[in-house]
Formats: C-alpha cells, structure tokens, sequence
C-alpha cells in the first residue's frame, strides 16, 4: 500500500491506462476488461486489472490537474513496477485543423505548470515514448480515425478569464490541444524509465467554439479507448 494506493504488489499491470475520471476509469473496466477486478478506492479514485485480448492490462482514474496526476503515476511507478502508461482523455482544440471527435496523439506536452522546475535548471521538454507514438498512428491508420500527430498543452488553468489569451501562441508554433495531465505523466515516465503516450480525443474546439453532442461522446471515447488498449499490450 502508498498513500493513495490500497492495492497490493502484483495488483496491476505493467500497462496502465490513465482516465482523469473515476466514472469513466470504471466505465473501462465494465466495457473493455475482461475479468476486471477493482484494485484501488482510496479517496474514490478508482483503479481496476482485467485482461484486454487475454493480455492484463489495469486502468487507474488520476483525478483532474497535474498534481493530482503526478500522486498516482509517482506511486505506480516506483511502488507497482508499471512500465507503460497510455492517457485516455479529453482535449480542446486549440486550431481549426481539428474538428471535434478528431483524436490527438501527443508527441510533446508543452506546460504552464511549475512542477519540472524544481528538478532542472531549464525548460524540460517531455515528450511521448516514440515506440508507443509509431505503434498508435500505424494503429490509427489501418482503423481509418481521424488523427493527428503533434504538440500539445498541459494547462493548471480550466476557466480563463474573458479576454485573456493564456495560450498565447502555442497554435502558431504547432500546438493543437489543451488538457491537463499530459505533461507531467511524461515527465514521471521519463523519471522512472518508463513508457508513456496520451492520446485525446478532441470534444470541443475553443477557436470555433464547436463541442461534441452526447449522442457522438460515447462512440469517439470508445475508439479512443480501444485504440489505447492495443497500443498497450502491442498489439
């Protein structure tokens, strides 16, 4: 046991996905694992084992932020013996070269957080494990998704104040998303020596204020989702 994790040694995979919510961690385990078993319900984040393809592969709910984020992937990984991360969320679009339901896959995670400079003189670039990267868009083609490949943002910030351009111009420089975990999910991956991907799906666009309908959300989470689960067992 950690802190935040009541499961014992073994309980999860070496794949863990990474929903920030609970509900949709354990919507997961209910659709896509087979023999799924709840391992964590510490401050109700929830986490669950199953098998995926016959492979075992756990998913983990992180809560929302990357200080909340970071608690559980620190945990995982140096307490767990997890090696391969996939974050399955939602983003907004930053450029109109995405429309809603598009998935991103993020190759860097660009942040306005202070978390990595208490570890580095610099300005630390996290980026996804390029295995894991190459594996998903060859996945995404022969599935016929729609995706695109690039840069993203962890924000510590959900409202903006009116007026306020607080991503100044991330777009201009081939930034096509905001979320809020990325960033530091790269960072602890790179940390422990483990592998890390997110992939978003994207369910409303703040340039032209375009959102996915209830109808839509489902089916586009689920490609998502599944896109995930191959990715990390390899197959």
């Amino acid at each position: 046991m950690t802190p935040h994790i009541e499961a014992k040694k073994g309980d999860y995979a070496p794949t863990v996905l990474l929903p920030g919510d609970p509900l949709r961690a354990k919507w997961i385990a209910d659709n896509f694992l087979d023999d799924a078993r709840q391992v964590n319900g510490v401050r109700n984040c929830l986490g669950f084992t199953g098998t995926w393809r016959g492979k075992p592969v756990s998913v983990q709910a992180t809560g929302m932020g990357q200080p909340s984020t970071a608690i559980y992937v620190h945990e995982l990984l140096e307490h767990f013996d997890v090696k391969r991360l996939i974050r399955v969320g939602t983003c907004g679009g930053l450029t109109t070269k995405l429309n809603v339901r598009d998935l991103v896959i993020a190759m860097t995670a660009s942040t306005d957080s202070a978390m990595n400079q208490s570890f580095a003189p610099y300005t630390y670039a996290p980026h996804a494990d390029y295995g894991l990267l190459s594996r998903s868009v060859e996945l995404a083609k022969t599935r016929g998704f729609t995706w695109h490949v690039g840069g993203i943002v962890s924000s510590d910030t959900f409202y903006v104040p009116d007026g306020v351009n607080s991503y100044g111009d991330l777009p201009g420089h081939g930034v096509l998303a905001v979320e809020m975990e990325a960033s530091v999910i790269y960072t602890l991956a790179a940390r422990f020596g483990a592998e890390a991907l997110a992939i978003c799906t994207m369910t409303d666009c703040l340039v032209t204020k375009a959102e996915i309908d209830a109808s839509e959300r489902q089916s586009s989470l689920r490609e998502m989702v599944e896109l995930g689960l191959d990715v990390g067992i390899g197959a």
